[in-house]
């Protein structure tokens, strides 16, 4: 790896009676690599409550609502600093038929969502109405092109409808249906999980139907280029990114992309609220994987493209437990606890540390559903833990990543160990540095004896997001539990800081 890139030491330390102990040493004028705002992206399916009863309640609401969607939900993500939104899926891509989404609401034909629980769904919700939500919350719009069911000719259509200023028949059409000018839309997935839902492709077929759908994707003429992302593994398929890497000419393809959950057991996946710490640690296990995964599909993508051309797009990630028994089919609601503000903040750090090559990520899911930054009850609104990580976390986008090298104690648990502490740094356009910490251990408080070489930085204060448990979450009935607190943990001893972090807590710093 590059000098920009964290270096990470897991070390058996002995514990104190206090805190154990962890080391950070961030090269404060090294810097390379500039932290892609897409990395802190979302995703929006048309999944249980994501779209419907969650970001759109229609326009005949008595919810407060612009153009049908939830004002509070546009306040909160434009507070978010949202910088790009993945949408319709997901596997509902592949069965979306974007024509069907468009014009007068009341000729628009139903749907049955044959993916998620086979509701019927009356497309009021469309193409307008998404890229408009976009613009609002100021977000770059990222769409999932139908492969699976879809015609080439499908697709070019719709880039067509939406990108092109006038005089064609898409742009015509669009005109008709009251948007006059382009929305420019860069970004555009071919197809999603073509592994599995789909069309449980082999990578070679899917490979050469890429092709064929990126080279009629694109205007030619036109020499500001389409931002292609080819549907990419299922976790450690790495022979999936290798046949892509390899087969797909580069003028064709800007991103390859990666979904992976933390996922203790696709069979028993566990509750999202009342778990034990058996669950946690396998949940935490799962989730640092992300490490061990994008270092390999990056090492598969060097081979093929080391001057680094292709991006990795990690446009599905986050916490997935089962769904109540009270809870219909295909809804995917569920808590979300300090356990997904451990998740987040771990993964985004793993996410940060390889800019290089990471571009753009995607949490799952955006409103209602799997590891949510909102939830909603008809008119109640709340924030979750996870989204409270990433609006303390927003200060790295498009900053520019710090050499970090860490060394921590372990959070033990029974025979097994992870690493403690994990951490991400960086140094925005105004010269200030950011250092998020995780420490995801159970019981003990971490203390980190931290340096900055390479800077004069001499003030520093913080934010942190800690709980008395593991399992607290914000409720609509309790409203909230979690919220951000000043930070004072810190103090200056020499040319270190010391810095207490304690138990399952995260921890963003500012140093001027």
């Amino acid at each position: 790896m590059k000098k920009a890139l964290l270096a990470i030491v897991a070390c058996g330390l002995v514990v104190s009676s206090h805190a154990q102990k962890a080391t950070v040493t961030i090269q404060a004028d090294e810097g390379e690599y500039i932290i892609n705002r897409n990395i802190y992206g979302h995703f929006a399916e048309h999944l249980g409550r994501c779209i419907y009863d969650g970001i759109y309640v229609g326009d005949g609401s008595s919810i407060p609502n612009t153009e049908g969607v939830r004002t509070d939900i546009i306040d909160a993500l434009i507070e978010l600093k949202v910088p790009v939104l993945r949408w319709p899926g997901g596997c509902f891509a592949d069965t979306y038929h974007w024509m069907d989404g468009i014009g007068d609401r009341a000729d628009r034909p139903s749907i049955v969502n044959q993916w998620w629980g086979g509701t019927t769904e009356d497309n009021s919700f469309g193409t307008h109405d998404f890229l408009n939500l976009c613009e609002r919350i100021g977000a770059e719009p990222y769409l999932a092109g139908n492969v699976g069911s879809g015609q080439v000719k499908e697709l070019a259509d719709w880039v067509q409808y939406v990108n092109h200023k006038g005089g064609s028949p898409m742009s015509d059409l669009r005109i008709e249906n009251g948007r006059t000018e382009p929305w420019n839309v860069k970004y555009w997935g071919v197809g999603n999980e073509m592994w599995g839902c789909g069309g449980n492709m082999a990578p070679e077929f899917y490979a050469n139907l890429f092709r064929q759908y990126s080279t009629f994707m694109t205007d030619w003429s036109n020499s500001d280029r389409l931002y292609r992302i080819a549907s990419g593994a299922n976790g450690a398929d790495y022979n999936w990114t290798e046949v892509l890497m390899r087969d797909i000419p580069k003028p064709l393809i800007e991103g390859v992309a990666l979904h992976s959950y933390s996922v203790i057991d696709w069979g028993k996946k566990g509750p999202a609220k009342d778990f034990s710490e058996d669950l946690y640690f396998a949940t935490m296990k799962s989730a640092l994987f992300m490490e061990e995964l994008v270092t390999k599909h990056i090492a598969i993508m060097d081979k093929y493209d080391p001057e680094k051309k292709v991006d990795l797009i990690v446009d599905e990630w986050g916490g997935w437990y089962d769904a109540p028994e009270s809870q219909t089919m295909g809804v995917l609601y569920q808590q979300n606890t300090m356990r997904d503000a451990m998740i987040a903040g771990t993964t985004l750090n793993i996410f940060n540390n390889h800019a290089d090559r990471i571009k753009m990520a995607n949490l799952a899911q955006i409103v209602n559903v799997l590891q949510a930054v909102i939830l909603t009850d008809k008119e109640k609104l709340v924030l979750t833990p996870t989204y409270h990580v990433m609006r303390m976390y927003n200060v790295h986008q498009d900053a520019t990543l710090l050499p970090m090298e860490l060394t921590t104690a372990d959070y033990v648990y029974k025979d097994e160990k992870l690493p403690a502490v994990s951490g991400s740094a960086s140094v925005d356009s105004k010269g200030v540095t950011h250092i998020s910490l995780v420490n995801i251990d159970s019981k003990e408080s971490q203390e980190v004896s931290l340096q900055l070489l390479g800077t004069n930085s001499k003030k520093m204060s913080g934010e942190i997001l800690s709980s008395d448990k593991l399992q607290d979450y914000n409720s609509f009935d309790k409203g909230t539990l979690i919220a951000p607190e000043n930070f004072k943990g810190f103090k200056k001893k020499g040319e270190e800081w010391v810095v207490t972090l304690p138990p399952f807590s995260v921890v963003v710093l500012e140093v001027k």
